[in-house]
């Protein structure tokens, strides 16, 4: 069992630190000291977002990866976000011990931090983000004047959108102005519902709200992987604070082999992967997916515990292009260790940062 706690935006952040919800121990087990503390039980605080590019996530703790590695010394404390922006918050807020989070919404805490908050761990995801535009928009061009959604400030998707836009010679600024209106709109649903009704001319999703747009209507105006040599860039990455792997290193390692047995139950059996996502974003957030938006999104994404540790780099120059990002050092803001020895014991090809 784990505790469940829906963190809509970032005033429900002070709620998640009020202890709203209630706990349970995770799983079974025969854990009986997890981590490095000399205290025999363990709580972590993993943050997601209901979204199918963090299907191992969904799917982890659908089918108990999660706790059946974490064993009974540990209680698990699962809170869903709607974007990274606001995991990034909880995270330096003290908040979370563990996320899953797009590559910028890292970067972010790791500047904001001066290398002291975070460490990126397992990559997740790559793919499954695109533009879904209006039909009659067949290029660029035809941006201008359009008013396009992202899911927040800063993340990874709105700074794909923004640097889209400045490489083709159009602005956009932080308060939607500019050649092209980009509005932040939260949750993502909401853009969908928004591109429907025609309030919006698309928008820069992650998967399923891109593939929901196109069932609406929408076309992919830009594949987000077919701006990426041999179309593989980061979309998720578990990330971990430093103060809770310094201290709780078997803990982090436990987790690390629900992410991995999550990934590789997710390539080995695609099907009854779907399933378990959907029945936990049903159990998240009382309704799943349109089977069709479902099985186009999986579609979409290549679920790896590589961390695509060159595009993490390029991601932070699109972010200082566009004004989001002040120049970074990343150097390191990996620590890949705990995950090779995994993947080691797995018979599977290690990583490299």
């Amino acid at each position: 069992m784990r505790r469940v706690v829906l963190a809509a935006g970032v005033a429900a952040i002070a709620a998640l630190a009020a202890g709203c919800g209630s706990s349970a121990s995770s799983g079974s087990g025969s854990s009986t000291n997890s981590g490095n503390s000399s205290s025999s039980h363990v709580t972590l605080r993993l943050g997601f977002l209901a979204n199918i590019t963090h299907a191992s996530a969904l799917v982890g703790l659908n089918k108990g990866f999660f706790t059946k590695n974490l064993g009974s010394g540990v209680t698990l404390k699962t809170s869903v976000f709607s974007s990274g922006t606001e995991e990034t918050t909880a995270l330096l807020a003290g908040q979370l011990d563990a996320a899953y989070v797009g590559p910028n919404p890292a970067i972010n805490a790791w500047q904001k931090s001066s290398g002291k908050a975070i460490k990126i761990i397992s990559g997740a995801a790559s793919g499954g983000a695109a533009l879904v535009v209006k039909p009659s928009i067949t290029s660029a061009s035809q941006l201008k004047g359009q008013k396009l959604a992202t899911p927040s400030l800063g993340n990874t998707q709105d700074v794909a959108l923004r640097y889209y836009l400045k490489s083709h010679g159009l602005t956009s600024t932080q308060t939607g102005g500019g050649d092209v209106p980009v509005t932040p709109i939260k949750p993502n649903s909401a853009a969908v519902l928004q591109f429907k009704s025609g309030q919006i001319a698309g928008g820069w999703e992650p998967a399923p709200y891109d593939s929901e747009m196109v069932a609406d209507g929408g076309k992919v105006l830009v594949n987000e992987a077919t701006l990426w040599p041999g179309g593989k860039f980061v979309t998720t990455n578990l990330v971990v604070t430093q103060s809770f792997l310094a201290a709780h290193a078997s803990v982090v390692s436990n987790l690390l082999k629900g992410q991995v047995a999550a990934n590789d139950y997710i390539n080995k059996n695609t099907s009854a992967a779907e399933t378990a996502a959907n029945a936990e974003l049903t159990t998240l957030l009382g309704k799943g997916l349109k089977s069709s938006a479902l099985a186009a999104s999986f579609k979409e994404i290549t679920f790896t515990n590589d961390p695509i540790a060159s595009s993490l780099a390029t991601d932070a120059k699109h972010a200082e292009a566009v004004g989001l990002l002040q120049p970074v050092n990343l150097n390191g803001i990996y620590d890949l260790a705990p995950l090779n020895t995994v993947l080691k014991a797995n018979g599977e090809p290690q990583v490299s940062p």
